[in-house]
């Protein structure tokens, strides 16, 4: 695997982890029942999006390490 074809496989592998990431510990605004005037009622109140994007960071290298070490051993 090359740097480029590695540092795309992160990238994509990045992005499908940070969309199975972003629904965990959401709260709508209408569930906090504090709905701001003009707003959609199912927006996040806080959506955490630093600590999700570190959390994807490392899920995401250790999926990639695993893909990584399945091309090197298997020679794929």
């Amino acid at each position: 695997m090359t740097i480029v074809g590695g540092l795309a496989l992160y990238f994509v592998i990045w992005w499908t982890v940070l969309f199975a990431v972003l629904p965990f510990g959401v709260h709508s605004q209408a569930e906090t029942g504090n709905v701001t005037e003009g707003t959609e009622p199912g927006a996040p109140v806080l959506p955490g999006l630093l600590k999700k994007a570190l959390i994807t960071s490392v899920i995401a290298a250790f999926v990639f390490g695993l893909v990584w070490y399945a091309w090197a051993t298997f020679d794929l």
